[in-house]
């Protein structure tokens, strides 16, 4: 049994492509022995990129692709006139089986249709969610959708709700996770159309551990380790957890260096900071990946660096190990027929 994970990598998305992304790959496969990249992108560009730095060279390959989908394109236009590009080529390398996932920081938009249309969806999923591991009190949660899924019914979200729990226990290591849904009150009655319908639906779903709804509040504190919503809320949340914990470390920052007995403070606190503030860092997760498909599709954050783009080529081989689409399949699909 071949036990390598073969990844497919974007090389050309992204705002710090192809730099950023080739000293990921980079990183990724100086830590992992069981891992094989093929690099899709420009050929020409990429190996002058590779140039600069030591490599076992068979487990990196160049996919050529001369074309690049920019993130102010229309997905699915740019998706069908740019079979050339980097999101196509390597999309195509999935849907074929010679790779196992596709990682990429180019837009979003394209990657998603693209994760569609081209490796497909699992039967009998109704939606791809998109769904990253957002740093809280306890750990971390999974924040399910946040991109995907803008227009979403209750069967989707209780959909949501089952691939969310199985990701969270076997990537993440949580037994029974706890499952909520993302309300206006902690009352049953509460929110809108959409939350009234999926509630009773997901309290007596008897795959999951719901606890119930919560409010935006509750989500850093660690109350629940799967928060389900449609996908304009997810990326409300998404972005303001990102914009607050920005601004926070810069007031922190700001602070430590107003004055001279500040700045010594800051010297001694220095070390146990660090490593605090390293929990709530986001790029420690890697990606977000798109569940449902038939093959792992992650995307990240358009301003990847490279270790966030390591750690995304790195979650692709736990989620192979613990064989997450066939779990999806045998636990949801067959349960639910």
């Amino acid at each position: 049994m071949n036990s390598t994970v073969n990844i497919a990598v974007d090389a050309m998305g992204g705002d710090e492509a192809p730099g950023e992304i080739i000293k990921g790959v980079i990183e990724a496969v100086n830590q992992r022995k069981d891992i094989k990249i093929f690099l899709a992108g420009q050929e020409k560009v990429i190996k002058e990129e590779l140039m600069k730095y030591s490599y076992t060279t068979e487990q990196i390959e160049v996919v050529n692709a001369e074309e690049v989908i920019e993130t102010s394109e229309p997905p699915v236009m740019a998706v069908r006139k740019k079979k050339n590009s980097s999101i196509v080529t390597a999309l195509q390398l999935v849907k074929q089986g010679r790779c196992d996932a596709f990682v990429s920081a180019g837009s979003t938009g394209a990657v998603l249709v693209g994760g569609q249309l081209i490796v497909g969806r699992i039967k009998g999923i109704e939606r791809p969610p998109l769904a990253p591991l957002i740093p809280t009190k306890e750990g971390v949660a999974l924040l399910i959708d946040c991109g995907a899924n803008v227009d979403a019914r209750s069967s989707h979200l209780v959909q949501f709700a089952k691939m969310g729990s199985l990701y969270m226990e076997h990537i993440i290591g949580i037994k029974n996770p706890k499952v909520a849904i993302v309300n206006i009150g902690a009352e049953e009655e509460k929110g809108n159309a959409l939350v009234k319908e999926t509630f009773p639906l997901l309290k007596n779903c008897p795959d999951i551990n719901f606890i119930g709804s919560i409010e935006a509040r509750d989500i850093p504190g660690g109350k629940a380790d799967v928060i389900v919503c449609e996908a304009f809320v997810g990326n409300v949340i998404l972005k303001l957890y990102e914009g607050v914990g920005a601004a926070l470390l810069s007031k922190v920052k700001e602070g430590m260096m107003s004055t001279l007995r500040s700045k010594i403070g800051a010297l001694l606190v220095k070390p146990a900071l660090k490593k605090t503030l390293k929990t709530f860092d986001a790029s420690e997760y890697g990606g977000a990946p798109l569940l449902g498909l038939n093959g792992l599709v992650v995307k990240t954050h358009g301003s990847s660096k490279a270790h966030e783009i390591a750690n995304s080529i790195i979650q692709c081989v736990l989620f192979k190990e613990q064989k997450i689409n066939d779990k999806i399949r045998e636990k949801i699909i067959l349960n639910d027929n």
